[in-house]
Formats: structure tokens, sequence, C-alpha cells
């Protein structure tokens, strides 16, 4: 299960993290999806940790980790993970982020190659949605504050998970539905309005981390499509499609790990 998450003095504020793994081990961050926590990662800590030093930590506006008037910029996000490094006296990482946590990391590619020895990027794109549904869904939640947290844990499991997953765990399901309807409705309307201005697929190309594309061959948020389109700007990037939806480390955690363990041993 990991260890403990605690609380993280940095340069940014305080951050909730969970650290896991011998401490001399090459590092390995990663970043949470749009309304979960670091626990998203747990079916995956335990493979991780054999071989990496394993960061986890709550993105800005979500779960332990500063709630900060918005809007949120990928800036702001980005400069987080390097806050977290700076305090954890990591000078270099491996990184891994999925949806919202995997634009930070295409962010980082492009801004901060120096700190990266890998980049995963899973489930996410240059360019994610489109401006007026971000704001529109930003404003819905801060009008509708926790009622309107839980309307949207409500909608989310046919845009994270297969029909078939959702019949057959219900368990997992529920648990990051109730995870979702926690979220702070001001911290997560501010990353909704990051995600709005972020549009990165020009810069995409200014990429030379070894990296490795992760899609869900049954994603209806972040194609296989998006996935290539990176694939095409990014040079001599890898790409893996897992028979999974959106939250592709939940629902194949076996396939997602092995994928990214062996990429990340051979960056």
């Amino acid at each position: 299960m990991g260890h403990a998450p605690f609380q993280l003095p940095t340069s940014r504020g305080n951050f909730r993290v969970a650290v896991d793994g011998d401490v001399t081990a090459p590092a390995l961050i990663l970043s949470n999806s749009l309304g979960t926590t670091l626990e998203m990662w747990t079916p995956q800590v335990a493979e991780f940790a054999k071989h990496c030093r394993v960061i986890r930590y709550d993105t800005r506006g979500h779960g332990g980790s500063p709630v900060t008037p918005g809007p949120y910029r990928f800036d702001d996000l980005g400069q987080d993970v390097l806050a977290l490094l700076d305090a954890l006296d990591v000078e270099q990482a491996a990184f891994c982020g999925i949806s919202m946590g995997g634009h930070t990391g295409l962010w980082l590619g492009i801004h901060a190659a120096a700190r990266l020895s890998a980049l995963v990027v899973c489930n996410s794109a240059a360019r994610i949605g489109t401006q007026p549904a971000w704001q529109e869904r930003a404003a819905m939640v801060r009008a509708g504050g926790a009622a309107g947290m839980r309307s949207l844990a409500d909608s989310a499991p046919g845009r994270w998970f297969t029909e078939g997953f959702i019949q057959d765990r219900p368990d997992v399901v529920q648990r990051v539905q109730e995870g979702l309807a926690q979220i702070s409705p001001d911290g997560y309307a501010a990353c909704c309005e990051a995600l709005a201005t972020s549009d990165l697929r020009a810069d995409v190309g200014l990429i030379t981390t070894p990296t490795l594309l992760l899609a869900g061959a049954f994603d209806p948020v972040t194609t296989v499509a998006d996935a290539q389109a990176m694939q095409a700007g990014i040079a001599r990037a890898q790409l893996a499609v897992l028979p999974a939806s959106h939250l592709s480390n939940l629902e194949a955690p076996n396939d997602f790990a092995q994928t990214v363990q062996s990429f990340i041993g051979h960056a």
C-alpha cells in the first residue's frame, strides 16, 4: 500500500506527499489526474518501489496540497513539481503523469528537461478538450460547491472507465467517485482553468527527454489519435496502447506497471 503521506514544506507551499522505496534508487515522481489524489497510484507503488524511489503528490488544488486562489496555469503546476524535487534534494527524476498530470509532464519536458531522466505521458494530450468546455465546468463547480462536485462524481465513471470495468469492479469505481466528490471545488475549478488555457501542440517538438506516450484503446477523453499526434511531434517518442479507458493505471494496473517500468528501466 505504500508509506503514509506527509506534509512536505517547499518554496511553493506545503504539499501532501508519499515516498516509497530505497532512498538511493533512481527517483520516479507520479502526478495524478484531475479530480484524484496520490492514492490513485496505489496499485503501482509496490512494483515501482522495487526499482525506484517513488514520489507521489497531490497536485495543487487537490487533496492535502495547497488550494490557492485560481485560475492556475501549467507554469504553476510544473513549478510545483520542481519545488518538490528541490525539497527532496532530487536532482533528476523520471516523471509519469496521467491526464492533467501527463500534461504537466509535457510542460516539464519543454521547460525543465535537465530535471527529467525519462518522461511518461499517460492518457493525455498536448491540448486537452476545449477552452469553453473547461471554463463551463469550472463555473459549474464553483457555483455548485460540494453539490457540484458530487454531481460531477456521479457522471465520472463513463469518462474514466469502460462499461465492462464499471460492471466488474464497482469497488474501484466507487472509490474514485468518492475521492472526486471530496476534492475542493475551488481547487478543481482552478485546475480546469489551467487546462482551458494550455495548448502545447506547437511546443512538444522541443522535448528531447526519452518519452513514452501511453494511451487507452477505449479512452474517449484523450484518444489514441491524441497520443499519435504527440508521437509525431516528439523525436523518438514511443507509443503503447493498453486495453483501458481514461484511468488506465486503475483499469489495467499490471499492464500499466510493467509497461512504464520497462520503459524507465531502459530510458
